[in-house]
């Protein structure tokens, strides 16, 4: 009888061994593929002044302002460290491009603009998602700054490839890997999972 209980207990602790080996080589590449992706890519953080309907419209045409202006700063830059290398000096013009958009319908809220480290949920938009995590960000205040958000990516240009109709593949070409641009946009399946696992592995290391 007391054989028995022990056989049994043994074999919980290998089942709760094996589980626990699992989760952990589970998290770890959850952790590394958050990682080597947020290494890749520049996202973009624009904060509208207020929720107010009309402060929610402007902070569009200034999102549009500050990722045409910024495109136009990233032409010919393969990876991250150069875009963040090509648009710092060139902050307070990003800024003025906001500020310009929003004169054009009369409003003179302040515009800043900072690159930062910052966390983001997951996120889907058109044609692909990215995990939560920490990312280099252009972080764009509009006025208080009090506004809901809007989130997307600088470098590669993801953003404008959904506004000009080109592919993310084509507009990640040379940024990220196959295997990357397969994760984002789902072609290799499961991307809902696999992202839901890196945001539980990064709440669980304190991430957040």
């Amino acid at each position: 009888m007391t054989s028995s209980i022990s056989s049994k207990l043994r074999l919980w602790e290998a089942a709760l061994l094996l589980a626990f080996g699992i989760v952990l080589t589970a998290g770890v590449w959850a952790g590394a593929s958050e990682a080597a992706l947020a290494d890749r890519v520049l996202r973009l953080h624009v904060v509208a002044n207020s929720d107010s309907q009309g402060d929610q419209a402007r902070k569009l045409l200034v999102r549009d302002a500050v990722l045409a202006r910024a495109d136009q700063l990233l032409e010919g830059v393969s990876d991250r460290a150069g875009a963040e290398a090509a648009l710092a000096p060139h902050l307070d013009e990003l800024a003025q491009a906001g500020a310009d958009a929003l004169a054009r319908t009369g409003n003179r809220d302040r515009v800043s603009v900072a690159l930062a480290d910052q966390w983001f949920p997951t996120k889907e938009y058109d044609g692909f998602s990215l995990p939560a995590g920490q990312y280099r960000a252009l972080k764009v205040t509009i006025g208080a700054g009090a506004g809901r958000n809007w989130w997307c990516v600088v470098f590669p240009p993801l953003c404008l490839a959904s506004v000009s109709e080109q592919s993310v593949e084509t507009a990640a070409q040379g940024a990220l890997s196959q295997d990357q641009v397969a994760l984002i946009t789902g072609q290799d399946g499961g991307y809902v999972l696999r992202f839901r696992l890196i945001e539980w592995w990064q709440e669980l290391l304190g991430g957040r």
